[in-house]
């Protein structure tokens, strides 16, 4: 059987880098009768979930753990403390379910969806302005029985002032992609948490469930293109290609650089038996491929792998002809000239890395949960888990 692609916030399709796009016609025109017809509900099927609520105990805990009086800064830095120290809560990575913020604290588990809901209630209810931020990372991929997942990316962000914000994160040692942030409204992440709850239902083997959950999803944002992606995957799965086909278009359509529906699009139409309409949806991932700088990263990673590193030295040089500003590719290449016996060159690509990390904004988040950016300064530090980065107007 032929994997599909799906997305979940932080467990799934493929994020394109920067602004590039797919160079492909589909040949769809959007028809609200027929977005009716996949999502089929006129009002919010799961009211009693609230991503965002907090319980009297997690209240009670908050009032017994964060002394009065303390400033905003302090607060966020407290915060981090209580959910991620072992002497308090010592919230665990669990990519398995995504939680509300009660039921993360409850179960002291979450993927980063989840901590990032519960981090953000908390915040909100010291008065802290604290709001939801996608970020694209690098590709990482996990087959999960026939569904092929693709993970994204997203955190909590917040104002101190006029001149310094916070972010904080929760996902184990991803990569991030550099200036590719952007605030999300609570609605389009209680969408990204239905689109979860779908595609790990589907994951789970209960389709049925997953539509309900999907087309909620929809019903909140109905621009979420990972959402469209997944519903269509779940009609594939029930044998409604009709509906499969229109949602996969949908999908492109509203974020013509997310490749997961032109990929799950090559496979609909070879089960079709369109095999000249599947090879030219092919031919168009491929000219992206070979435009993508992480595709030649991946394919670097994969020949590193295989003890290949001639192999490996060329895709990281191709990456790094690609995108120029990604420390990552220097940090596989210094590590790959140094098994070819580079010393000198290794530590050049070592230094250009170390180099674009202090200029930027580049941070690992399973390492580094919190930092806060003071847009004045030009001196950084770091203590304690608590990142000061720099940045100059």
């Amino acid at each position: 059987m032929i994997s599909r692609l799906l997305s979940i916030c932080c467990l799934p399709l493929l994020l394109l880098t920067g602004c590039t796009l797919i160079p492909l016609e589909v040949n769809f025109t959007a028809n609200s009768a027929m977005d009716s017809r996949l999502i089929q509900q006129d009002a919010e099927a799961f009211p009693q979930i609230d991503l965002l609520a907090l319980n009297p105990d997690i209240i009670e805990y908050l009032e017994a753990h964060v002394p009065p009086g303390r400033s905003d800064r302090e607060i966020v830095e407290r915060l981090q403390t209580l959910l991620f120290d072992p002497g308090y809560l010592n919230i665990q990575y669990d990519d398995l379910i995504t939680r509300t913020a009660i039921d993360t604290f409850e179960s002291r588990l979450g993927n980063c969806l989840s901590v990032v809901s519960l981090y953000i209630a908390m915040a909100r209810h010291f008065g802290v302005e604290a709001s939801f931020q996608t970020v694209k990372m690098r590709p990482r991929w996990d087959m999960r029985g026939e569904l092929l997942v693709l993970s994204q990316h997203i955190n909590a962000t917040g104002r101190l002032g006029p001149n310094s914000y916070y972010v904080v994160d929760f996902t184990p040692d991803v990569i991030v992609q550099q200036l590719t942030s952007s605030r999300v409204s609570d609605d389009y992440a209680r969408a990204l948490y239905f689109n979860n709850r779908g595609v790990e239902s589907m994951i789970s083997g209960d389709t049925d469930r997953a539509l309900l959950y999907l087309r909620n999803a929809l019903w909140i944002a109905p621009e979420l293109s990972i959402g469209w992606n997944s519903i269509g995957t779940a009609y594939a799965r029930l044998g409604n290609m009709d509906f499969a086909e229109y949602a996969f278009k949908k999908s492109f359509t509203e974020d013509r650089g997310n490749a997961s529906p032109i990929n799950n699009l090559v496979r609909f139409y070879y089960n079709q038996g369109e095999y000249d309409l599947s090879e030219r949806y092919s031919q168009a991932i491929a000219r992206f491929n070979a435009r993508n700088p992480y595709y030649h990263y991946s394919l670097g990673n994969v020949a590193y792998g295989n003890g290949d590193f001639e192999l490996a030295r060329d895709y990281y040089r191709q990456a790094i002809r690609r995108k120029e500003s990604e420390p990552e590719f220097y940090l596989a290449l210094s590590l790959t000239l140094k098994e070819l016996g580079d010393e000198e060159e290794a530590d050049r690509m070592f230094g250009m890395a170390r180099y674009l990390l202090a200029a930027s904004e580049i941070y690992l988040p399973g390492r580094e949960r919190m930092r806060i950016v003071d847009e004045n300064s030009i001196l950084g530090n770091i203590r304690g888990g608590l990142r000061i980065s720099t940045r100059g107007d």
